[in-house]
This record gives structure tokens, C-alpha cells and sequence, in this order.
């Protein structure tokens, strides 16, 4: 139920446990420490005919499972949220427009079954190998879908005040503590972003809300991603402004940071005390060796965006070369 895309591995069964081992046993040979980011999509399902519309496929319908757009999900069943209501279709960074299936309000006493969920999605990662489990609770995705007040629209005891809507996060951060140890938990927020509809009228009380949370079980790290990414589109992008601070001084574990980072900013947050750790995303898609070309100050491969979701097993994720390689094409390191 927590699929929306194609491609998207698991972690729900035996045989995906057995296979990710692989690839964890590859990455513990390289020194490095992995943890698995676990996520549920809720109503961001995209049905698979607008997919086959988009790539220009003449296909009957009566190929896929079923003919209302739920091809993701089990028994041809509608995708889950807080609420019913369809999120606004969204424009991508190359133009096109994104449509999502319409959901179904995930009942009350249905509730204890995603929290399960994440809890053996934990359990399995452990099983196989990774150092800890990271909880996605942000970008728009289900737990995020919870915690916002404009998309959270319940009366009972998940919606309504701040205490209630976070209700659902802080049983599934506490299934997974639980099931794992909070000492090997992360969890990632977005109080300031307004992806797919989920933004929030008070977003510093909300992450406060959530931060005291963590802080209560005792959750090793906070994966929090900068307010400047809602804006950075439109060119207002601030290397100064350090917004996450307040969030930095109350939570008591470490303190990750994300959000268009380059080297030297990324330096200068740590060595200043704002972080302990800070996240790349496209650059470290790019650049594999992301580490030891900052080590050494080096230019970086340019990454192209519109290869970062494809279905190719090899272009866009494994075919950037390494520091050492000629054939590289970069630019200078920022």
C-alpha cells in the first residue's frame, strides 16, 4: 500500500530482505555506514495510465490490473491518506504536469496496521544488514499528509490541534524506537515545504511539536530540510539564512541538514555548530566519489535531472564517473 511509483523497492517480504543483504554487505565493504529511509507515499499514486500517456503508449487498459488508476496498490484498492481529497496536479522540473489517482480517508481503526507496517519494513532492515532505519516524514508524503493543517482535514483524534495531527507520526517514530532501538532511528522533516499541497499555518511550532517527540524517545538523529527550498526556485535562496537554528538548540540528538548545499557552505554549517551532519542529494547522484572530490577541493559532474527518475538500470544512477576518470565533465567545486 505504500508504493505510488514504479520501481519502488520493498521491504515487506523475505525474498526483498535476502536481496538488499547484497547490496548492504557491498556498502559495509566500502567502510561506509547505511541506513534504510523507509517512506509510505499515501495519496501521491500515480496511475499508471497517465504513465503510459506521458511516455506516448497506445495500451489497452485491460493490461493493467484494474481500470481506475490504482494499478500500485493491493486488491486495485484506492490509495490511502488523511483525508479524500485529490492533490492538485503538480508541474515537474521539465514541464510536465503530474496527476495523482484519488484517495480514500484511511479510517481510524485501520490506523494500527500502517503503524505495523513501518514496524516490520524496521525490523526487516535490521535483518538486512543496515545500520539503522530513517523514517521519511516529510515531502508531501504520508506521515507529512498527517502533521499539515492543509491537508489534514479529520475531527477525531488525528486532526484538528497540532497534538492531534502529529498523533500519526508519533506512533509510527514510536512503533519503529520500539521495534529497533531508538538509537538506531533518524527522521526526516519538512516543516517549512509545500509539496503536494502540505504546507502548515505554524510551521516552527509544529517541528517544535515533533522535535520534543524525538526528543522523548530519544531518537538518534533529525533530518531537517532547509525553508529555502520552498523559494529557491524563484531565485530567493539565502546561504546565510540558518532558519533551522531554533529546531538545532532543542533537539538533543545530531542534527542533519538538506537543502542545495554546496562544499563550503556545508563546512561552514558544522564547523559553525549549526550541524552535525549535512545531506547532498543531486550532487552526490552525480559524483559518487562526493567525499573525496570535497577532500581535495575538486570540480564536480554536472547532473542531469531529467535522467534522476527513470526506469533505465544504468543511465542517470550508475553512469557518472569517478574523480579519476578523463572522461569527466565538470564544474568547478562550490
Amino acid at each position: 500500500m505504500a508504493r505510488g511509483y514504479p520501481d519502488v523497492p520493498g521491504l515487506w517480504n523475505t525474498e526483498q530482505v535476502e536481496a538488499w543483504r547484497h547490496v548492504v554487505d557491498a556498502v559495509h565493504a566500502r567502510g561506509a555506514v547505511f541506513f534504510c529511509q523507509i517512506w509510505h507515499t499515501g495519496c501521491l499514486h500515480i496511475p499508471i495510465s497517465w504513465l503510459f500517456s506521458l511516455l506516448s503508449v497506445k495500451v489497452q487498459l485491460a493490461c493493467c490490473k484494474n481500470q481506475d488508476g490504482y494499478e500500485f496498490q493491493p486488491n486495485g484498492n484506492a490509495p490511502i491518506s488523511s483525508r479524500d481529497k485529490q492533490v492538485t496536479p503538480q508541474v515537474s522540473h521539465d514541464g510536465q504536469v503530474l496527476e495523482f489517482a484519488p484517495p480514500r480517508r484511511l479510517k481510524t481503526e485501520k490506523i494500527p496496521n500502517i503503524m505495523d507496517d513501518f514496524r516490520i519494513a524496521a525490523r526487516n532492515a535490521i535483518k538486512a544488514g543496515f545500520d539503522g532505519v530513517e523514517i521519511h516524514a516529510a515531502n508531501g508524503y504520508l506521515i507529512d499528509q498527517f502533521m499539515k493543517d492543509s491537508v489534514n482535514d479529520r475531527t477525531e483524534a488525528y486532526g484538528g490541534g497540532i497534538q492531534n495531527r502529529c498523533r500519526f507520526a508519533a506512533e509510527v517514530i514510536a512503533a519503529v524506537a520500539d521495534e529497533i532501538g531508538a538509537h538506531r532511528l533518524g527522521v526526516r522533516l519538512s516543516p517549512f515545504a509545500d509539496y503536494m499541497d502540505c504546507h502548515d499555518s505554524d510551521p516552527v511550532a509544529l517541528a517544535l511539536h515533533v522535535v520534543g517527540l524525538m526528543n522523548d524517545l530519544g531518537v538518534l538523529y533529525c533530518h531537517m530540510i532547509e525553508p529555502r527550498m520552498c523559494v529557491a526556485a524563484a531565485g530567493d535562496r539565502d546561504p546565510a539564512a540558518r532558519q533551522l537554528l531554533p529546531f538545532r538548540k532543542v533537539f538533543r540528538g545530531k542534527f542533519m541538514v538538506n537543502g542545495g548545499y554546496d562544499r563550503e557552505e556545508g563546512e561552514r554549517a558544522v564547523a559553525d555548530g549549526y550541524a552535525d551532519v549535512v545531506a547532498y542529494g543531486r550532487l552526490f547522484l552525480a559524483n559518487p566519489d562526493l567525499p573525496e572530490r570535497f577532500r581535495r577541493k575538486a570540480g564536480l559532474n554536472k547532473y542531469d535531472r531529467s535522467t534522476f527518475y527513470t526506469s533505465d538500470l544504468v543511465v542517470g544512477y550508475t553512469d557518472y564517473p569517478f574523480l579519476d576518470d578523463d572522461t569527466v565533465s565538470q564544474v568547478p567545486a562550490g
